[in-house]
């Protein structure tokens, strides 16, 4: 008996990364459609009484515009473009700051947000965490910086229902997202850690100091080369 329970664990994990493996190497060049946070936010307003609205356009990166591109990195993750999916020391300074009861910060790259929103449900478990560094690993090795970068800006929430770069940018700016501005990308920036309550647009003093900050890297930041 318990044999036959190993045998079918064993094949369980061989299936396991044989399918995460392949469903990496797919996304590599296929957008990706949609993403567990956007069927978990429609089901959350379906159960609300809401309307399950959801805005998400597909855009390549090079229809995104680069001040979009830096202002999520001086935003989110300063060392994207030098790290391999892991920032070791703003994970340490996280952990020390939720251990003195300070604001919960994760630490996360923009590499680990990427394969949580693609991947794997919200929550804070050691299992999800776990298999978000192991799928940060796979798009590290197999996609690419370039192609984090595009996939990021095409799948995280960026409003109430908004997600992706093309969306967000009609939605709070109506323009497309090519043509975003440095100002204006550093706002969506800004946002970021809360986007369903705080405004791109017309935003808040806390929000505008955020921007600021956000624009003051973005002007020390040059060109991206990935």
């Amino acid at each position: 008996m318990v044999r036959k329970i190993y045998k079918f664990l064993w094949k369980v994990m061989l299936w396991f990364f044989a399918l995460s493996i392949l469903s990496v190497i797919i996304f590599k060049w296929v957008p990706i459609p949609f993403t567990p946070l956007m069927i978990t936010r429609a089901i959350e307003n379906k159960i609300e009484g809401k309307e399950a609205y959801l805005n998400h356009d597909w855009e390549s990166l090079e229809d995104i515009s680069p001040n979009l591109q830096k202002a999520v990195i001086a935003s989110e993750d300063g060392y994207f473009l030098k790290h391999h999916g892991f920032d070791f020391n703003a994970m340490q300074k996280a952990f020390k700051n939720n251990n003195r009861g300070r604001k919960i910060k994760g630490g996360s790259t923009i590499s680990q947000q990427t394969a949580k929103n693609v991947f794997l449900w919200q929550g804070r478990s050691y299992i999800r965490k776990g298999l978000e560094a192991y799928f940060t690993v796979l798009i590290e090795l197999i996609w690419g910086k370039e192609r984090i970068m595009e996939v990021y800006l095409n799948s995280i929430e960026m409003g109430d229902g908004i997600y992706g770069a093309q969306a967000a940018a009609q939605y709070w700016y109506k323009k497309e997202a090519v043509n975003l501005s440095r100002n204006e990308a550093a706002g969506i920036a800004a946002i970021l850690p809360n986007p369903r309550k705080f405004k791109a647009a017309n935003s808040s003093s806390y929000i505008n100091k955020r921007k600021d900050k956000i624009l003051r890297v973005m002007r020390q930041t040059g060109k991206i080369e990935y």
